[in-house]
């Protein structure tokens, strides 16, 4: 059972890190309105799907292909500003017309719970009906999307031993640290972030110290869904393709590395998106590629029952405890 792992265990590792990446930069976005809203944004995975088609878009207009060496560090800086663009405008206008009616009106979480659902399947069948077939081209069966002519042309960068690591993994894995060092800079330095920190921690004291809540919950869903944009780049450039219904395993996951490393606490995102890229990649190495998914849900569920809070904890919401 063990032999698969063993034999090929840096193949596996680099394989999970590379996938944990992109799962870290979306759990941002669900880390970071749970930090200052206590709402779990469901239809923040189709504000991934929107990063994705922007991206998509994008390397069609270009026209590249077979990229490589520094050329395909410039296309995925490209990729990365337009889907960080178009996922942030959108996460924004979620945010105005979905969420602040309904907390302006002191409505419950649930209706705020109940709205983000039916967002997330609003932008789904929008995207399957009306902008794809009016966009794209006809889409292959199962309504996925690939980018023309594999426009990564892949080679080994590091190259020791056992351990081979391709240029586009190592550039999502560098590209995941480089944002998250971004957004930890920002959160804990400008005054923007430190205006999200308070409203997190104390949201009535916030407003009294003179805080804008408006613009702090629109600042925390534009930064939040810029990353899930970029982390959609990074998904194009490893697999090549998307399809309406992207998201929505994806997400799932990358909630289940939220809660992993500690829904609320931003670098715990990180630790839970490289953690749940692992545990998926050696689960599948051990029971078979099938049960990958099983795996990731499996530590969802465990993690909910034994450890709530996660690796890290809360951090946003620690003043709270």
């Amino acid at each position: 059972m063990f032999d698969e792992l063993i034999n090929s265990f840096w193949p596996y590792t680099i394989d999970g890190l590379s996938l944990g990446a992109i799962y870290a930069l979306v759990a941002l976005g669900y880390t970071m309105v749970y930090g200052v809203l206590r709402l779990i944004n469901f239809a923040h995975s189709e504000i991934f799907m929107i990063g994705t088609f922007a991206a998509l878009f994008t390397v069609q207009a270009m026209g590249v292909s077979g990229v490589s060496g520094i050329s395909l560090v410039g296309v995925v800086i490209v990729l990365a500003l337009a889907g960080a663009l178009a996922a942030g405008g959108s996460a924004v206008a979620l945010e105005t017309l979905a969420y602040r009616p309904l907390r302006k009106k002191g409505a419950s979480r649930l209706a705020a719970l109940i709205s983000a659902i039916g967002a997330s399947i609003f932008l789904q069948q929008l995207f399957a009906t009306v902008v794809i077939p009016a966009v794209f081209d006809r889409p292959k069966e199962g309504g996925r999307l690939p980018v023309q002519e594999h426009f990564v042309q892949r080679s080994n960068v590091i190259d020791v031993g056992p351990i081979e690591i391709s240029n586009d993994k190592l550039i999502i894995f560098l590209a995941a640290i480089v944002m998250m060092i971004a957004l930890d800079q920002f959160v804990s330095r400008t005054r923007l972030g430190r205006g999200i920190q308070a409203t997190a921690q104390n949201p009535e004291a916030a407003v009294l110290m003179g805080v804008n809540i408006d613009r702090i919950v629109t600042a925390t869903f534009a930064v939040g869904g810029a990353m899930a944009g970029v982390a959609a780049a990074l998904y194009l450039v490893r697999f090549e393709e998307t399809h309406w219904f992207v998201g929505f395993l994806l997400g799932i996951k990358a909630f289940t590395a939220a809660v992993l490393g500690g829904i609320g606490n931003l670098r715990g995102a990180l630790v839970g998106g490289f953690a749940l890229g692992l545990l998926e990649m050696y689960g599948s190495a051990i029971f078979g590629s099938e049960w990958k998914d099983v795996v990731a849900f499996s530590v969802l569920v465990l993690v909910l029952m034994f450890r709530p809070t996660g690796i890290l904890g809360e951090s946003l919401q620690q003043a709270r405890a």
